[in-house]
């Protein structure tokens, strides 16, 4: 840093030679300059050896802020624009305002200035101020101004709530201190004294759509560290209307008035403290301005901040831990400050179901309070710690909010629920009425987690709270995906689904076991975290918690064998073809019984419809009812009813119904009856197979036909295409449907007997909905150019593999396995790897390269994740029995996906449509 009293001399003695104001400007900027960037690295330096220091650290920036404003003023009125006795009128004070004027800046932040003036301003001021101004904006500092009186102040105060807040921090820099007064006392005076009430409820207004517009969720995963739910600006919220209100300097102060006790002023400042720190490293590392925390700019702020892979979990993931923790503990000094104001009638919250709960009156022990749940007294409520679990049922019973004198109470007396509450069956009993017996379960069981109460009843909760997944796929954190399983677990209940879900919302109207799925769906996820396999830990866990309440030993089991089995059902109906009659085969028998079958549907569909907007289709959708009805009939009237045979025959039944109807010759049906090979009748609807039939009705040798259809039901477009088979042609339909943007979920590829290529893609666009229809030229005209060789696609896909840099920081290594049992007769390869849209095309034609027939190929997309499985044989029709062949063909796919990401580095990103 550089002291004003002693570099002041020092830049005045360096201008005395030059006359010319630009020159003095020019050589003014250029001293400055230098003498900010050496304080500057001196202060980043410190910063980066003490990564936590942010207090310090924003401070710092804004005195050193202080300074050249300081020397900027000092050239402006001594040396570019002297005046020895200036009036009144001229007497000009330079005032920092909003986060400036709190001397907290980032090293990015903007410097917001206000001049101000007694009355109106002179001309001199307007000459200084613009020679401010000009060597501010030389020196690449962003500044916000404005020119103002004290008149004027108050006057746009008034009537502009954002004003009045930067008004509210004002701090004097330089100039002169008579005029700063004076706005000082008069502001209060004058307009915040007598408008207490309306600025609270602005502040309050301003801050609900700050959070709709950063998602309304704490745990968004790329949070907005300023703006978003728990963030820097809720912080200062709290701050503004206590300074409003009691002309406050500093947070402690909150104490003595009564708004905090020491341990929450000490949440307050530690909170502060931490999002300080992130802000200010995100603004190095960017180097500019950035206040979303996205996943690239994650893992460098854990970097910066000394974090290191432990126990399992990567360094990131125990940074965004902490970051979530810290914005909770936010969200409950909001609260408790809130219920202060409305003690002492300055704010009225909204109260839930007012009218709903007049009817019902609470337990003993318990009163309505300002229209929420509160103690009678805080002792006897205490004195009994069933009490700290009776209130989270209570106030879902009465249907009310809790009053955060009670919450504030069971926050700090968390040691109370020990392993005697744990174990009593009371306390089990309360936990189990509140998921069960009054009505959405969620707010209760959020808040009880917000409070660390469900930890502390359930510590093998603790560890997943606030626990991070890092990956594009989840969008919450892994308690409140959770939490969100069981929101959407009771939607289902109360019957608000029965159109989008009618196969979960029957199986719920029905005879399940309600505190089995329950239990089911709120740890599916508890193993997480870990080095172990999250699925066999839960199980393990959930056995253990299920026991200590005192379960029956089958719903136990039960219990158990769900948790260690939820991923089953969708990994079977996302990542196989379940018209494959082995893998319904296989599903039968691990599942067992029909009551297990429902249960692992309802438990399935919960667990993706918690993971975040966007992520349930109607693809998945009927994916899972399909492989729940086959999967039922195969169960009800035995597995011999998995009979391929059967299949062949029933499905050439209903394509002979379906061609007799639309006046085929029998003749004609005999011809197309005959001329598909076995495999091709159980894995395709009848309605494709008859589009098929029409395709191929006097088909050319070179000729190409195409059908697009959307289909709304399923959120995915079928593209059928029929043409003279010839080797790769797989690999070159989808190299086509890349390029024109087209994200590929399933396929099925079949040769006719007569030499014909009956290929079908299901469609979607990027954003996982039916491919449009209007794009159908388009597409036809790039098959054609792929199948024709004049556009390679492999080399006009690499600028579009380029991933994007949000999701570079994701690890996502390469996994290829063979399952020669999955599949009576194909073998089964899996990739697992990062997604790219050239990816289908590099992993297609290296197996038709290798002389690998794919009979199917299904895709299955986890955000930047993508698990691609074919159903394939070798060029005799055999499965891949050899080990050395298995390997060989691993190693080659591995180096495709190797080469492909190379090539999309390399390459230049396409800057608008494709072709």
């Amino acid at each position: 840093m550089f002291s004003p009293d002693s570099f002041l001399p020092r830049l005045t003695a360096e201008l005395a030679e030059l006359s010319d104001p630009r020159d003095i400007r020019a050589r003014a900027v250029a001293i400055l300059a230098q003498a900010r960037a050496d304080a500057m690295s001196d202060l980043v330096t410190g910063f980066r050896t003490h990564p936590r220091a942010a207090r310090e650290t924003v401070r710092a920036v804004a005195s050193l802020t202080d300074a050249i404003v300081t020397a900027v003023h000092h050239v402006a009125t001594t040396i570019l624009h002297p005046q020895k006795n200036p009036t009144d009128t001229e007497k000009l004070s330079i005032l920092a305002i909003g986060g400036y004027g709190r001397a907290e800046m980032a090293p990015q932040s903007d410097v917001d200035l206000l001049f101000l003036t007694p009355w109106k301003v002179s001309g001199w001021a307007e000459s200084v101020v613009e020679s401010m101004l000009y060597m501010l904006w030389d020196l690449k500092l962003k500044v916000g101004q404005s020119t103002r009186s004290i008149d004027d102040c108050l006057r746009l105060g008034a009537g502009d709530i954002t004003i009045r807040t930067s008004l509210l921090e004002h701090r004097l820099i330089c100039g002169y201190a008579a005029p700063a007064e004076s706005l000082r006392e008069r502001l209060w005076a004058e307009l915040f004294d007598n408008t207490v009430p309306e600025f609270i409820e602005a502040k309050m207004a301003e801050r609900a759509e700050r959070h709709r517009r950063q998602g309304g969720q704490r745990y968004v995963l790329e949070p907005n560290v300023k703006e978003g739910k728990g963030g820097l600006r809720d912080l200062q919220t709290l701050y503004w209307i206590a300074k409003y209100i009691h002309r406050v300097d500093r947070a402690v102060e909150l104490v003595d008035l009564g708004f905090f006790t020491r341990d929450e002023h000490l949440t307050f400042w530690r909170a502060e403290d931490f999002l300080w720190a992130v802000r200010c490293h995100m603004h190095l590392i960017a180097g500019r301005p950035v206040e979303q925390l996205t996943f690239d700019m994650q893992v460098e702020v854990a970097r910066a901040m000394g974090y290191r892979d432990h126990g399992g979990r990567r360094a990131v993931e125990i940074f965004m831990q902490e970051y979530f923790t810290h914005a909770t503990r936010v969200g409950e000094l909001t609260r408790v400050f809130l219920v202060a104001l409305e003690g002492w009638h300055l704010y009225k919250a909204p109260i839930l179901g007012t009218l709903f709960s007049r009817r019902k009156r609470a337990k003993p022990g318990f009163r309505i309070d300002q229209g929420r749940l509160n103690y009678t007294d805080e002792a006897t409520f205490l004195a009994n710690p069933l009490n700290m679990l009776l209130v989270f049922e209570e106030a879902l019973r009465l249907q009310v909010l809790l009053h955060p004198d009670v919450m504030r109470s069971v926050a700090a007396n968390l040691r109370l629920i020990d392993d005697r509450v744990r174990q009593d069956p009371e306390a089990v009993r309360i936990f189990l009425d509140l998921l069960l017996k009054h009505g959405n379960p969620e707010r209760p069981i959020r808040r009880m987690n917000e409070l660390g109460v469900l930890a502390a009843f359930i510590p093998e909760f603790a560890p997943i709270v606030a626990m991070m997944q890092f990956n594009v796929y989840h969008h919450y954190t892994v308690d409140e995906h959770s939490i969100q399983c069981v929101a959407a677990l009771s939607s289902i209940q109360r019957g608000e689904v029965v159109e989008d879900l009618p196969v979960v919302s029957r199986i719920m109207q029905g005879k399940i076991n309600r505190r089995v799925i329950y239990l089911a769906v709120l740890f599916h996820d508890i193993g997480k975290g870990r080095a172990e396999d999250h699925s066999i830990l839960g199980a393990r866990l959930a056995r253990r918690i299920c026991t200590r309440f005192g379960l029956p030993a089958d719903e136990i089991e039960t219990i158990e064998w769900l948790i260690r089995n939820h991923l089953l059902m969708s990994d079977v109906a996302q990542k196989r073809d379940i018209a494959d009659p082995r893998t319904l085969r296989d599903f039968a028998k691990a599942v067992k019984s029909t009551r297990r079958l429902d249960l692992l549907i309802v438990l399935t569909v919960c667990d993706i419809r918690g993971v975040g907007p966007g992520t349930w289709n109607n693809w998945k959708a009927m994916l899972l009812r399909k492989l729940h009805a086959e999967t039922e009939r195969a169960l009800k009237n035995g597995l011999e009813e998995i009979n391929r045979d059967k299949r062949i025959g029933e499905a050439k039944r209903s394509l002979r119904h379906l061609l007799s109807a639309r006046k085929w010759e029998p003749k004609a049906i005999k011809t197309e009856l005959g001329r598909h090979y076995d495999n091709y009748w159980p894995g395709l609807p009848t309605e494709t197979q008859g589009v098929f039939a029409d395709l191929l009705r006097g088909l050319g040798d070179d000729q190409i036909r195409i059908d697009l259809h959307p289909d709304t039901d399923r959120d995915a477009t079928r593209a059928a295409f029929v043409l003279a088979d010839h080797p790769g042609i797989f690999s070159r339909l989808a190299g086509a449907l890349a390029l024109v943007g087209a994200n590929v979920v399933d396929a099925r590829t079949y040769t006719t007997r007569d030499g014909f290529a009956t290929a079908v893609f299901w469609l979607q666009d990027s954003d996982g909905h039916p491919y449009d229809i209007e794009r159908l030229p388009r597409l036809r005209k790039m098959i054609e150019r792929t199948l024709s060789g004049e556009i390679v696609a492999r080399e006009a896909l690499a600028g579009r593999d380029k991933p994007k840099k949000r999701e570079s920081a994701f690890r996502f290594p390469t996994h290829v396995t063979f399952d020669n049992e999955a599949s009576d007769v194909y073998t089964v390869v899996e990739v697992d790897t990062r997604d790219r849209p050239g990816l289908l095309y590099d992993l297609t034609r290296t197996l038709a390269e290798s002389h690998i027939q794919i009979a199917s190929a299904v895709i299955a997309t986890f955000g930047a994740q993508v698990v691609d499985t074919f159903y394939v044989k070798d060029m005799f029709g055999l499965k891949l029995h050899q080990q050395q062949r298995r390997d060989t063909l691993s190693k080659k796919l591995q180096q495709a996906i190797k080469d492909g990401a190379e090539r999309a580095e390399k390459a230049e990103r396409p800057l608008g449509g494709a072709f």
